[in-house]
């Protein structure tokens, strides 16, 4: 599969995920750390995920115990450590 389009956006996430790449993030705390928009980053972490460069799961809470909505966490996948690193 080819590599996804390499955007201003595109680099600001995978650098924002490089800080510390086995950390999982969620979409808010990566739009903020990137200074992105929620109609600009939801579709770049998207594309990310369908290359195989990230990976995403819902965290493991209960809404109702956390006073909030459940987190789509994202993570470097290997492939996606290497890709960004070169």
């Amino acid at each position: 599969m080819d590599a996804p389009k390499m955007t201003v956006q595109t680099l600001a996430i995978l650098s924002t995920m490089m800080d510390d790449p086995t950390r999982a993030r969620y979409g808010f705390e990566l739009m903020e750390v990137a200074n992105l928009k929620s109609g600009t980053i939801y579709p770049a972490l998207a594309r990310l995920e369908r290359f195989g460069w990230l990976e995403s799961r819902w965290e493991d809470v209960d809404p109702s115990d956390e006073k909030r909505p459940r987190r789509r966490l994202y993570t470097l996948t290997g492939v996606g450590y290497r890709a960004a690193v070169e």
